[in-house]
């Protein structure tokens, strides 16, 4: 059976090109990813005039769309047209763990497009593109959306559920006392945690909104959980012994940094440990996958991915001391720091 890679022929694209080009490859991820065509395609290949019909959609533009995407590797085409899913295609299935079909929304989503079109501004104003956009902060767009809200916090479950076991189990947790998962959404890393070590508790808090939907109630943390909804600026749980802020420190610029660490420093006696899981860009430049995550930030929020050194700047400022940074088989990294 021919495949399309079979057919490639002509020089390789320039480097340029295949920047130029990947807004183009986005769409058309988005538009079989609305459509479900990999869902269409779980049992068997397909033709094109086959899924059309099945997903009720035009064939030649879909057929072409599909050749597009199986040149970059998520289908495969033989010489009668029928396509099937490779091994990468199977992640836009819905029904397979670690589907990655709702993060395949949320970031072809109309938000980050208009976003993204707003960066000429901001290399020239500094400002963020999304506020130029909607006239107003991301998370105020999101707590005045629930539609919004719901792809968003689907979205990132999606992204944090594929690490939060190896990131939890990247740690030494104490075999006892409480975690505080600080903005923890709803509860996925917080689960990994207690279900590692199960003398711990825990408690969840975030928007009311979002821990209201959380996935805590398992039979693994069964009895050692608690949820608790509120604003992280202005005050957070006592009785932690660790504090964690997974995915948090980065969606805020530093001043709002100064603000969350604030309130958890205010109810962490000295020698509390406090956990941030983030990115922790090279100093030197080399590259790192949490550059590309950096302009999404700069597209969206007020925030940032941050070097061992600016960290290390902000728990000085906060009142915490930095101990030490652990890699994780993950993007990001384990910052453990102190009160003191």
């Amino acid at each position: 059976m021919a495949t399309s890679s079979d057919h490639q022929s002509g020089p390789s694209p320039s480097p340029l090109n295949q920047l130029l080009f990947s807004h183009v490859y986005s769409a058309a991820v988005r538009a079989v990813a609305v459509h479900r065509i990999a869902d269409h395609l779980a049992e068997t290949p397909r033709t094109a005039d086959d899924l059309a019909e099945r997903a009720g959609l035009h064939a030649d533009s879909l057929r072409r769309v599909l050749r597009l995407l199986a040149m970059h590797g998520l289908f495969t085409q033989d010489e009668k047209g029928t396509f099937g899913l490779t091994e990468a295609g199977q992640a836009l299935r819905t029904d397979v763990p670690g589907s990655q079909h709702a993060l395949a929304l949320l970031i072809t989503d109309e938000m980050f497009r208009r976003a993204a079109d707003g960066l000429p501004d901001t290399v020239r104003t500094g400002t963020t593109p999304f506020e130029a956009a909607y006239k107003v902060p991301f998370f105020t767009h999101l707590a005045g959306s629930p539609a919004a809200q719901q792809l968003f916090d689907t979205g990132m479950n999606v992204m944090s559920g594929r690490g939060d076991e190896l990131i939890a189990g990247s740690y030494p947790f104490p075999g006892s006392g409480t975690v505080v998962d600080v903005g923890g959404g709803r509860g996925g890393f917080l689960r990994a945690v207690l279900s590692g070590e199960p003398g711990l508790t825990g408690v969840l808090f975030d928007q009311p909104d979002t821990v209201a939907d959380h996935v805590l109630d398992t039979e693994e943390v069964r009895g050692r959980w608690s949820v608790a909804g509120g604003d992280f600026f202005s005050e957070v749980p006592a009785g932690g012994d660790v504090y964690l802020l997974k995915r948090v420190l980065h969606d805020w610029s530093d001043e709002d940094c100064l603000r969350i660490l604030g309130s958890i420093r205010r109810v962490a006696a000295p020698g509390k440990r406090l956990l941030v899981v983030d990115t922790v860009l090279p100093d030197n430049g080399d590259p790192h996958p949490g550059v590309e995550v950096d302009i999404v930030m700069l597209m969206l929020v007020s925030g940032r991915e941050r070097t061992a050194k600016e960290f290390e700047g902000l728990f000085s400022r906060a009142g915490f001391k930095l101990n030490r940074i652990l890699p994780t088989p993950s993007p990001a990294s384990l910052i453990e720091a102190e009160a003191v």
